[in-house]
């Protein structure tokens, strides 16, 4: 219970260091803010970087070939909890996807979409294939990809959640992976109403259309070929289906069920590859297999949890179960990575990391943006950066522009899939989607004042959860369905055309502002911000209190032995008397036997009132 001696803990904080700077494991790194950091020269980064002994060198190359390692299985974890989530919610997402819908929901379908499928990639190449077969016109196109783009934000958060294991490092991994969330829909809170008013996205991109379009070849990013192998041998989803769905080629998803493979044979051949039309092939005929959510590589073959004869029950029960795996990899390669990359770091001075890493923000995007071409998503970007800012090797100021790069590489993805439907009306919601995220980059980024509004939106965000665990999960719930759910009601309301319902719907859009606007005034007004802090903290305190209570139980015990032991009283050894004692441990350390005396007969005459009480009571 004694404090550690002075000198265990100079050589580890920043107070009793010559230079003043920060090195990782000291023990106040989480009290450096970024204004604190000292700047390095090139010179020092260049030592540090590369001098080292044989033995340094040794270490260095063990822990990069372990930091590549969990690096790629949790890059395959992602692959998989894509591929999981497409096969549980492929359906869902298609379903929604083919409304026809009024701008709000298209907003919210879009979002709700790319939550389910995990992927806004997967739902721009959708609506941008929607598109071109003309099952959904531009203007509601361009909407959904407003929606893809705050639904693509998940990911990174639900990643921010594996480091709840240390309050500092889930403080600021959360703070980075909201301050994409933040801008994603600070973004939509602007141009969307600007959109809705004038038209102007539709406008520029229509003003840039050419006459035709030539169709093109799809592109894998080298990532796709690094990893999709693996993944592809344990489950792949069958994204012709979702899109089936979305063009109301078929009803629903049970026209792909049962599972068929010709002669019983599980391989592309005889099950996932499609019947020519031209020759007379046909199923009924038994000329070709089908196959539903889940389907077989041509190349590798089919997946481990693929099934001959599977029901629609079956392939979602494989999703799920595939599901539950991907996010217990997630975690453990997760762990390993910042475990690694902890005792890599570990000693390494925060002044020369900040410099390595510091760049100017315009090319700080260009990094962002070419990482997510090469990857084919933003949030694998986003999701295996988050880690790393948790770690503080990267500041959140440096983690927003990486984002932005990300959201610009993404659009990537809906240029390409418009090339290869070689449609002008697939091309012009791509390029929609490019002049969003620029948009968005031009109002939030510049201008310095701008900017610090999702930054300390997302740093507010990170110390909440120093309060409570409880903040992460229902900001998710909240933020990513809840709200767009609640929306998308909404608007179905008016979407009726009926009276009545249009009357209920504008009582509760009335009812919904002025909850907004009474709940503002509370948080700003009436010190609102300061009570919810105050309940976090409360909670908290409560909580580390029921941990504590144990071991500070046993403290006390051992206390009033010494006393009894020092004064000669007999010990109270009257058994079957429950309390329940809230106690508040004192430090007595370092004091006279006298004082040490006095603190324990107090503590001593408390356990004493309050057992009497509780015989007493009984």
């Amino acid at each position: 219970m004694s404090d550690a001696p002075a000198s265990m803990n100079k050589e580890k904080s920043r107070k009793f260091r010559e230079t003043g700077s920060t090195h990782f494991g000291d023990t106040d790194f989480a009290e450096e803010s970024i204004d604190q950091i000292g700047d390095a020269t090139w010179g020092e980064v260049a030592s540090a970087c590369c001098n080292h002994d044989a033995e340094g060198w040794g270490k260095i190359f063990i822990g990069a070939c372990g930091a590549l390692f969990f690096l790629y299985f949790f890059l395959f974890s992602l692959e998989l909890l894509g591929n999981s989530a497409k096969v549980l919610g492929g359906c869902s997402a298609g379903g929604l996807l083919s409304e026809d819908t009024n701008p709000v929901a298209g907003l919210v379908i879009g979002e709700l979409a790319t939550a389910l499928v995990q992927s806004s990639s997967t739902t721009t190449s959708i609506v941008v294939t929607l598109v071109g077969a003309e099952a959904v016109d531009v203007k509601s196109g361009i909407y959904l990809i407003m929606g893809a783009n705050i639904g693509t934000s998940v990911t990174n958060t639900i990643v921010a959640m594996g480091q709840m294991g240390s309050g500092d490092q889930l403080e600021r991994a959360f703070a980075g992976a909201t301050v994409h969330d933040l801008f994603n829909l600070l973004s939509v809170a602007v141009l969307f109403p600007i959109e809705l008013i004038t038209g102007y996205l539709y406008a520029i991109t229509k003003a840039m259309l050419p006459d035709t379009v030539e169709k093109g070849d799809k592109w894998a990013g080298p990532l796709k070929k690094i990893v999709s192998p693996l993944a592809s041998r344990v489950l792949k989803a069958n994204k012709d289906v979702i899109k089936d769905v979305a063009t109301k080629k078929v009803e629903s998803c049970d026209s792909y069920y049962p599972v068929a493979c010709i002669d019983g044979i599980e391989d592309y051949a005889n099950c996932a590859s499609k019947c020519d039309k031209a020759a007379g092939e046909s199923f009924a005929n038994g000329d070709c297999g089908r196959v539903g959510l889940i389907t077989c590589d041509k190349t590798i073959g089919c997946p481990a949890f693929f099934q001959n004869g599977a029901t629609r029950q079956d392939d979602a029960t494989s999703g799920g179960v595939c599901l539950f795996l991907s996010l217990c990899l997630l975690m453990a390669c997760l762990m390993g990575l910042v475990n690694v990359l902890q005792r890599g770091l570990m000693g390494m001075s925060t002044r020369i990391i900040y410099k390595a890493t510091k760049v100017p923000g315009v090319f700080a995007i260009l990094i962002g943006a070419a990482i997510t071409v090469l990857v084919q998503s933003s949030s694998i970007t986003t999701s295996v950066l988050t880690p790393i800012v948790g770690l503080g090797v990267i500041q959140i100021e440096q983690m927003l522009p990486l984002t932005l790069g990300a959201n610009i590489g993404t659009t990537i993805t809906g240029l390409l899939a418009s090339l290869v439907s070689g449609k002008v009306e697939a091309l012009q919601v791509a390029l929609a989607h490019l002049f969003f995220n620029l948009s968005g980059i031009l109002i939030w980024y510049p201008i310095p004042f701008m900017r610090m509004i999702p930054l300390n939106g997302a740093k507010a965000l990170g110390k909440w959860t120093q309060r409570s665990r409880l903040v992460p999960p229902i900001y998710i719930l909240v933020a990513f369905f809840i709200i767009p759910l609640g929306l998308l009601g909404l608007s179905a309301l008016f979407a009726e055309k009926t009276t009545g319902f249009t009357v209920l719907g504008a009582f509760l859009v009335i009812l919904v502002a002025a909850g907004i606007a009474r709940f503002v005034w509370w948080w700003l007004k009436q010190e609102g911000r300061a009570k919810f802090i105050t309940f976090l903290d409360t909670r908290s305190a409560m909580a580390e209190t029921k941990r504590t209570l144990p071991e500070d139980m046993q403290y006390l015990k051992a206390k009033v032995s010494q006393l009894a032991e020092h004064t000669g009283l007999p010990e109270d050894e009257e058994e079957g008397v429950e309390m329940d004692i809230e106690v508040q441990p004192k430090e007595i350390s370092g004091g006279t036997a006298e004082e040490e005396v006095v603190v324990v007969e107090e503590e001593a005459a408390a356990v004493t009132e309050s057992a009497d009480i509780a015989k007493s009571a009984d």
